[in-house]
């Protein structure tokens, strides 16, 4: 078995993949935490083979991770963000200093659709830009839902968006503090995400596919005015295309990736943001 972590800053998600099948047999996740030990809420490290680790988290802790299970596992990959790698260079003046999660986004999206917009609806928004070339522009940290939601104070921060609650819902004023909140950040969120979206795609003439993920992210897509597929297991997938080790990885093919949806063309995303200046 192959165990694929994605250690966040406050979350660590994780799944088992069968090294010979390449299918998903169990996933999960756990409180990113300094000392993270064996325990029921992760999976029996006796059947592990290979380790790939995806971590924003303070450097102790991923330290502290590698170590327990470099004494467990044979052999254990960490990706880390650099100047370039599988066709895509880095657009950062310090190319470390880009969150490795970003970086695997960027790769994963490249990997599946060439140039792209990917966005991670996480703690933070997210949002990063790889032209067809393979040149990264570098990208956009938007404060999250649920930071946005804490910011503000009102003893509402337990009470979540509904993920299936319709866009335009979202978007009515709110007759409750609790409404009025949500649909208030909701409507900022989207409203960065389209905006900034059509700017860049205006001031770079191209028409990016738009690739969206993250634990926000089935609620935020219904904001998307563009056209775009969510994909779960993005950071995995670029934790695939770094170190593939089933033939279905080294064949290209990424756990779990979408169909990409053909943006809108670029006169109707510049139609669009002319409409908007106007109002």
């Amino acid at each position: 078995m192959i165990l694929d972590l994605d250690i966040g800053n406050t979350l660590s998600k994780w799944r088992l993949k069968d090294a010979d099948s390449s299918e998903i047999r169990s996933r999960g996740a756990v409180w990113t935490r300094e000392e993270w030990r064996p325990g029921a809420d992760i999976p029996d490290l006796d059947v592990v083979e290979s380790v790939r680790i995806s971590s924003v988290a303070r450097k102790a802790v991923l330290a502290q991770t590698v170590a327990l299970l470099r004494d467990r596992v044979g052999a254990v990959h960490v990706a880390r963000s650099v100047p370039e790698a599988l066709g895509v260079t880095n657009g950062y003046e310090e190319p470390g200093r880009l969150g490795v999660d970003r970086w695997m986004g960027v790769l994963a999206g490249y990997q599946l659709a060439g140039g792209c917009c990917s966005v991670d609806c996480g703690s933070a928004i997210t949002m990063d830009f790889v032209l067809p070339g393979g040149r990264h522009l570098g990208g956009y940290i938007l404060p999250g839902l649920r930071l946005m939601k804490e910011s503000l104070k009102l003893g509402t921060r337990n009470v979540a968006i509904d993920p299936d609650s319709e866009a335009d819902e979202l978007l009515e004023p709110g007759v409750r503090t609790v409404e009025a909140v949500n649909h208030g950040i909701y409507m900022a969120a989207v409203s960065a995400v389209n905006r900034v979206y059509s700017e860049v795609c205006d001031q770079q003439g191209v028409a990016l596919p738009l690739l969206v993920t993250g634990g926000d992210a089935r609620v935020v897509s219904r904001g998307i005015q563009a056209p775009h597929a969510i994909w779960p297991d993005m950071v995995y997938g670029g934790l695939e295309a770094c170190f593939p080790l089933t033939a279905a990885e080294r064949a290209g093919r990424m756990s779990g990736a979408p169909t990409v949806p053909r943006p809108v063309t670029l006169e109707k995303i510049r139609a669009g943001l002319a409409f908007s200046m106007l109002l």
